[in-house]
């Protein structure tokens, strides 16, 4: 029972719970604007054309970045009417699930109506029914078994593409998937894979009984297994419950150190009485937008993330004045407070396999210049695309033969196997030692400082219990035990959960 398999199991009830609940609300959602819309269309062709061709063009965009686009839709929209719509977590979720429901139901409910024979329409008119009689005794019966297997097809979509709301902040059994990929934790990944497989077969299923028992008239066998889904999502609901112990959500970004920290301040939120939750998984910009909107109450971020992207600052100063500019801007802002730095940093650095950058004589940013055009760069996810990288090429010409992003982790295999020759590093990267990677100076002052700061919401910000909790951290976690706790994640062998090692990094920091 102490296998990692069992023990990524313990994670499923509350995140199955979430899932079940987006999931249902979403296919909910579908129909009810599906089923009007279905009939609608049946009568006329024009209408048909227009909502198939648009529930079509929504099946075109990829799932993921349907989910992103309603981020700053809803932003927006929020703005225009002067807040109050949340651009995170379960309402961009709901909305993007919703549209990919609607094309199965949809096409398969117009399909069905325009298949009954006309003779039967005509009989119908014929004895004097209304449009609403023709609907509910006539059409519907025979328009139900090919709607539902429309249906069938929505939920088992939905249940799949709901993985992946952890990127917006909506927990999901996408959490343990997203997690498991980062850390290399495969238990986690089959856990999460799994139970999501599982609950869309059992959801088919038991549709697929509704189906034959509309089909063959048997409408106990239909009743009960509507019955059965009912309970289950009654069920999803207990953990939503009140349970009289203050709630909070602590917010982590997709990488091994984030995942540690958020445990490590869970921990002890834990211990002062708080029933805490996990967003985890989340990109820079949605983490401190959670933060910013209470979606999530507390996080660990990095000043130089603050300092460009949402502060949009090119100066580069020292690493104090950074961190004492965020805390007044943010603070200002958006009453958010900034506690102080845990006392490490974790800067962008870029890194090359040590034998290769010793042939090259490439020490820093500018040795590298001359040889780039000969080098593949990787970097993670997100680099590509933010100020920083734009900043160092202002400050060095770079121009590499391929620039490709991945996964943190897969960014290390990369390098590992020949395939990136350069990374954009972290700093508290255990796997920069383990790989005998070399860290290429910045002569020129191009990236500016990453403390790793404590940040919480407006909401617990003068809350004592809350910050007694979780102040004693701020100055006290050492770069070099840092280092340690990732890799402790990060290996190969012998590897360690993230929970195991921010127990581990505790007990270490006396705190």
């Amino acid at each position: 029972m102490n296998s990692p398999f069992f023990a990524a199991l313990a994670r499923v009830p509350d995140l199955l719970a979430a899932h079940v609940l987006l999931a249902a609300s979403a296919l909910v959602l579908g129909l009810v604007i599906s089923l009007p819309l279905a009939i609608w269309s049946a009568r006329r062709p024009l209408v048909a054309r227009t909502a198939l061709g648009f529930a079509s063009l929504v099946q075109t965009i990829p799932s993921l970045a349907l989910l992103a686009l309603f981020y700053p839709l809803l932003l927006s929209l929020s703005a225009l009417v002067g807040g109050g719509i949340p651009a995170l977590g379960f309402l961009p979720s709901l909305l993007a699930l919703t549209l990919y429901a609607l094309l199965p139901i949809l096409r398969n409910g117009v399909t069905g109506l325009n298949s009954i024979d006309p003779a039967v329409i005509e009989a119908a008119d014929g004895v004097g029914m209304t449009g609403w009689q023709k609907l509910l005794l006539v059409e519907a019966p025979l328009v139900s078994p090919v709607l539902m297997a429309g249906i069938r097809t929505a939920a088992v979509w939905t249940i799949g593409a709901a993985t992946l709301s952890t990127t917006v902040g909506q927990p999901s059994l996408g959490d343990m998937i997203f997690a498991g990929l980062q850390t290399q934790n495969w238990a986690l990944v089959l856990a999460g894979c799994l139970t999501a497989a599982t609950l869309a077969l059992v959801v088919d299923a038991l549709l697929g009984v509704v189906e034959h028992g509309i089909a063959r008239r048997q409408r106990v066998r239909a009743f009960v297994a509507l019955g059965v889904l009912a309970a289950g999502i009654l069920v999803a609901l207990t953990p939503m419950l009140p349970t009289g112990q203050k709630s909070v959500v602590v917010g982590a970004k997709g990488f091994s150190e984030q995942y540690i920290l958020a445990r490590l301040i869970g921990h002890r939120l834990e211990r002062a009485g708080y029933r805490v939750t996990y967003r985890e998984g989340l990109g820079s910009a949605v983490a401190f937008a959670a933060l910013r909107g209470g979606d999530i109450n507390v996080y660990v971020d990095y000043s130089g993330t603050i300092w460009t992207n949402e502060m949009k600052r090119q100066d580069v100063p020292s690493r104090a004045q950074i961190v004492k500019g965020i805390a007044a801007w943010s603070e200002q802002t958006h009453g958010i407070r900034l506690l102080g730095s845990l006392g490490f940093e974790n800067a962008y650095a870029f890194a090359m396999r040590g034998d290769q950058a010793k042939r090259l004589g490439i020490a820093s940013l500018s040795d590298l210049v001359a040889q780039a055009p000969a080098l593949n760069f990787g970097a993670d996810l997100e680099f590509l695309e933010r100020p920083e990288w734009a900043a160092v090429k202002r400050a060095y010409p770079l121009s590499f033969k391929s620039a490709q992003a991945y996964n943190p982790t897969f960014m290390y295999r990369a390098i590992e196997s020949g395939r990136a020759d350069v990374i954009s590093a972290f700093s508290s990267d255990g796997r920069i030692a383990a790989q005998h990677l070399a860290v290429l100076a910045d002569p020129k002052g191009a990236i500016p400082g990453y403390d790793a700061i404590l940040l919480v919401d407006r909401a617990h910000d003068s809350d004592d219990r809350f910050l007694n909790a979780i102040t004693p951290l701020v100055g006290h976690i050492p770069v070099e035990l840092m280092r340690e706790a990732n890799y402790m994640v990060d290996r190969d062998a012998n590897k360690a959960s993230p929970e195991e090692a921010a127990t581990w990094l505790e007990a270490r920091i006396g705190q």
